[in-house]
């Protein structure tokens, strides 16, 4: 999540000289903000259909771009953990935090900017239908992997899709990354430092550059996600889903 987002925001100011807040806006914000809101309550797929035209378009090609940059970085993820490797790395760290504790990730000008935007918050921002096409992507690139490797439905919309936009996205929003990856097992919070680099690489060495050469549309691709099974389930679920959202204060 905060890997794509370094890779966005870094592309919007130093690239195409977005201040600094509204590029924070259009990908933290977006993301943690109506696109968790709306993949939460209506699914993945209403993302799309709520963009009018030209965001479709812009969707279509940032979806193409960064879908198999994306599955690259994912499929890694998957061997080191059905591997093991994993599990050795967090067992390793173990012993290290003991005499070196994990330091803090929120560090860097984009995060202390995010701390301004959250201070001035008014309403909610307007989707980014680039960012919109990322994070969906990359989202859907986990589902596809989890079926491919033959996980149940319940268990991929759970670790793919719940766990981001009910769980971990509204502590980002919150109070920002630090917040969300450090409430977590260590697990996560030696993940997220190693692997938050890797996705921030892959998706700004591929899909931004695919993306701002002017590279259209895959159309297998987008149709493959118009019509893919998860939405249905994706439905299915959100009939058994909470009537609230999860609430957060000091």
């Amino acid at each position: 999540m905060h890997g794509l987002s370094e890779a966005m925001y870094r592309r919007l100011v130093m690239e195409q000289g977005m201040d600094e807040k509204e590029a924070f806006i259009a990908t933290v914000e977006n993301i943690t903000g109506p696109l968790s809101r709306t993949i939460s309550h209506d699914g993945i797929i209403s993302v799309y259909n709520n963009l009018d035209d030209e965001g479709k378009a812009i969707f279509e090609r940032m979806y193409s771009a960064a879908y198999h940059p994306a599955f690259d970085i994912l499929m890694e993820c998957y061997d080191e953990v059905s591997s093991g490797n994993e599990i050795r790395s967090v067992v390793m760290a173990g012993r290290r935090f003991d005499r070196y504790p994990m330091g803090k990730i929120d560090g860097t000008k984009m995060w202390r900017v995010g701390e301004q935007v959250r201070a001035e918050r008014s309403g909610e921002p307007t989707v980014n239908p680039e960012t919109a096409g990322l994070y969906c992507a990359v989202m859907m690139a986990q589902i596809d992997l989890l079926i491919e490797k033959g996980h149940c439905l319940s268990e991929v919309c759970n670790e793919s899709v719940i766990e981001a936009v009910d769980s971990l996205n509204p502590y980002m929003h919150f109070k920002g990354v630090a917040h969300m990856v450090d409430n977590c097992s260590t697990t996560a919070r030696l993940g997220s430092r190693k692997w938050a680099p890797r996705f921030d690489y892959n998706i700004m060495q591929q899909a931004l550059v695919d993306f701002d050469n002017g590279v259209g549309a895959n159309t297998e691709l987008v149709d493959a996600f118009k019509n893919h099974m998860i939405h249905d389930v994706l439905a299915t679920v959100a009939t058994m889903r909470p009537s609230v959202d999860i609430s957060l204060t000091e």
